[in-house]
């Protein structure tokens, strides 16, 4: 593959491949006057530092140089993923600003565009660039994966299946085979999405690290949901060794440690990365479960701190008119605030927009302590409809069935 791919696809897995976006932040904060202190930033002489400096240099003299803004707006992409700092995303659309309101904006454009529009949910139009990219740019295979990540998030899955068939025409095998096994993982596949995976990883030796990592988290969550823990903790494990702070993947493995009743790794986890709100709800979730085994005044004050932080966060948020925390919210409502109505009806909102994993298991979660089955009936024909294969998700579905 040639570089140039490598590093377009490597800054498309930085945002959009399987990861969904980080979730909102907390309203912004106005200071009184300029001259007050807001946050004080490290100013790094590293290389990718200087070279940054210079692009928004360069930017800010020739605002509409197409080439410096998706260069800078591409980098910002990755930072943000690479440092579960969101507010990169909002960095990168500022680059783009002159063409981001453009109905038809050059295809370097729109295709970031559409990346930074599914990062904050709004599918329909993301997928309304997408299309026009890969009708101008056919041969474009960050194009297509960005198009099946969507596709698969909303649960369309023959859609999903056919832009990854357009991916392997065009990228390396692992990309193709982790766009595919991204999709027979919700599909009644997942066991020969899994080997399959797998043995590509295996033979992929010297792979971008973005795509290796891409494929680790997906191939540890594969593990986790069948319930073999031992290998999900060492997949997640190696993940961490070439990604410590991403975003997605540490959400995913707190979400396992979680899982496991670990909430001590988890606080461990994310000491340093609760400014993305999915952190800062595993890490309360973590102290919650904590204090059920031991009580101690410091923990409860930071659990408190934590809740307190997330209310006004959601319901910033709210007051903005986001939508893409409903997921997030929901599990807040229902293992923090104890309010399975609200929950439920966050995730049911919720589920008209995604339909992963996480998705229907908090909608089950929440329809369960709710006592209410029958709102979970669309979720539970969907589960039928498509072969989930995640012992969790099973194990809602009898107890709403009346089972064990």
């Amino acid at each position: 593959m040639a570089h140039s791919t490598i590093h377009a696809l490597a800054t498309l897995l930085a945002l959009a491949a399987l990861a969904p976006a980080p979730a909102s932040q907390a309203a912004p904060y106005i200071p009184a006057n300029g001259s007050q202190v807001v946050e004080l930033l490290p100013r790094r002489a590293d290389a990718t530092q200087r070279e940054l400096r210079e692009l928004r240099d360069s930017l800010s003299a020739h605002p509409a140089n197409l080439a410096l803004a998706t260069d800078l707006a591409q980098r910002y992409i990755a930072l943000g993923r690479a440092s579960s700092d969101p507010r990169f995303l909002g960095y990168a659309q500022a680059a783009l600003a002159p063409w981001w309101r453009l109905a038809a904006p050059p295809p370097e454009v729109r295709l970031l565009r559409a990346t930074l529009l599914q990062s904050a949910h709004h599918f329909d139009a993301a997928l309304a660039d997408l299309d026009q990219v890969v009708a101008a740019r056919p041969k474009l295979a960050q194009a297509w994966l960005t198009r099946a990540t969507v596709q698969t998030v909303r649960g369309d899955y023959d859609g999903a299946t056919a832009s990854c068939a357009r991916v392997s025409a065009l990228a390396n095998e692992l990309v193709a085979v982790t766009c595919l096994a991204n999709v027979g993982a919700v599909t009644g596949r997942a066991q020969h999405s899994e080997q399959l995976l797998d043995l590509t990883l295996q033979r992929s030796a010297g792979a971008p690290p973005e795509v290796a990592v891409w494929s680790l988290t997906l191939l540890a969550e594969m593990a986790a949901r069948r319930g073999a823990a031992d290998v999900a903790e060492t997949r997640f494990r190696r993940a961490l060794a070439l990604a410590p702070r991403d975003g997605y993947l540490l959400g995913a493995y707190a979400d396992f440690l979680l899982d496991q009743q670990r909430p001590a790794d988890v606080l461990a986890l994310l000491r340093e990365h609760t400014r993305v709100d999915a952190l800062l709800l595993r890490r309360a979730l973590a102290l919650a479960l904590a204090l059920t085994s031991q009580q101690t005044p410091n923990m409860a004050a930071a659990l408190a701190a934590d809740v307190s932080e997330l209310a006004a966060r959601f319901d910033a948020a709210m007051r903005r008119g986001d939508n893409f925390h409903q997921r997030e919210q929901a599990r807040f409502e229902l293992s923090l605030r104890r309010n399975a109505s609200a929950a439920l009806a966050l995730a049911r909102q919720n589920w008209q927009v995604q339909k992963e994993p996480a998705d229907i298991r908090i909608y089950l979660d929440a329809a369960l302590h709710a006592h209410n089955a029958g709102a979970a009936r669309p979720v539970l024909d969907w589960i039928a409809a498509h072969g989930s294969e995640d012992v969790a998700i099973a194990r809602l579905v009898r107890q709403l069935k009346g089972g064990v």
